[in-house]
């Protein structure tokens, strides 16, 4: 008897800690601790060579770069003021119009308002938005977007002119073209993680709401954005890390003026416009300075907003 207990008892397993398992498991560990200490070595390294760079320029305006306006190559007088103001505003601008759309495909596409196959069609034709280069969609900016939004430009004029964000008359490219642009740009980014979280609420929550006595829109409103509204701001904070850094489709349409205007009617510029349009042909040691002087400026914005990004990002996957 003992022997037929003893036959069948289960013999212990063994352990996953021991042997080559244990080296593989510490090997793998050391190495995500030095791709990590890399990428973090990459960054200062990054951000030492644009310092470096632009010491010139540093050394020559200091912090009072950030409040000038002036960019005169010829006499070697450069400000930051008219780069920051379009950089800003032009982002701005992109989240009014991309927060919104997103947030909405976001809960078409994770309730059950359409049928299954529309949700994942509209799903995926919004997310391919993010695989179209953007020099593509800076043509599609001249050609489609300028055209269309250009009478509508003279409508905000005629209709608005006492106003000063509408207070100059067009000639199409602007500030507002611009801001519209890169709200599609965006508008993957806050649709595609807005999605995933509120896909990742319980079903039990919105049943149990609706059994209660609320309606879809009351349970949407009431639990659904609320419990998903820690990730919606980290996907608003990443695509604005996206708005401040685009480049080429915003040079297209941006119309690359100098001057600060209230108006979102006129041209204006970006720092990663003023970037790719002197940095090829700068040759003095200054404004090569002042260009890389932008750079950190722009760097500093955007690793403040992804590390904002990061942590919220964070945050929403330690609740899940």
């Amino acid at each position: 008897m003992s022997s037929s207990l003893s036959s069948r008892s289960p013999s212990p397993s063994p352990s996953i800690t021991d042997g080559n398992t244990a080296w593989l498991d510490r090997g793998f560990a050391w190495v995500l601790q030095v791709v990590a200490l890399a990428s973090i070595g990459v960054l200062l390294w990054m951000g030492w060579v644009i310092f470096k760079s632009a010491a010139p320029a540093i050394q020559a305006f200091g912090l009072g770069f950030l409040s000038r306006q002036e960019w005169d190559v010829n006499q070697l007088q450069f400000g930051a003021l008219t780069y920051i103001y379009g950089t800003l505003v032009s982002s701005f601008i992109a989240l009014l119009f991309a927060v919104p759309v997103g947030i909405t495909v976001a809960i078409v596409t994770s309730e059950k308002f359409l049928p299954a196959v529309v949700r994942s069609l509209l799903g995926f034709l919004v997310e391919l938005i993010a695989s179209i280069p953007s020099v593509i969609i800076g043509f599609w900016g001249i050609f489609v977007l300028i055209p269309f939004m250009k009478p509508i430009q003279l409508w905000l004029h005629q209709q608005f002119g006492w106003i000063p964000f509408f207070s100059t008359e067009t000639f199409g490219p602007s500030l507002l073209v611009a801001g519209t642009i890169l709200a599609v740009m965006i508008l993957p980014t806050i649709a595609a993680i807005s999605r995933d979280v509120m896909t990742s609420i319980p079903q039990e929550l919105r049943t149990a709401s609706m059994s209660l006595g609320a309606t879809r829109w009351e349970m949407i409103f009431t639990i659904l954005l609320p419990a998903s509204a820690s990730g919606i701001v980290g996907a608003v904070i990443l695509a604005l890390g996206r708005a401040l850094g685009e480049t080429m489709a915003v040079t297209m349409v941006i119309g690359n003026s100098d001057q600060v205007s209230l108006s979102l009617l006129d041209a204006s510029n970006t720092i990663p416009a003023i970037l790719a349009n002197q940095f090829p042909e700068a040759l003095d040691e200054l404004h090569i300075g002042a260009l890389m002087y932008l750079a950190l400026i722009l760097f500093a914005l955007t690793l403040i907003v992804n590390i904002i990004a990061t942590v919220l990002v964070k945050i929403v996957s330690f609740k899940r």
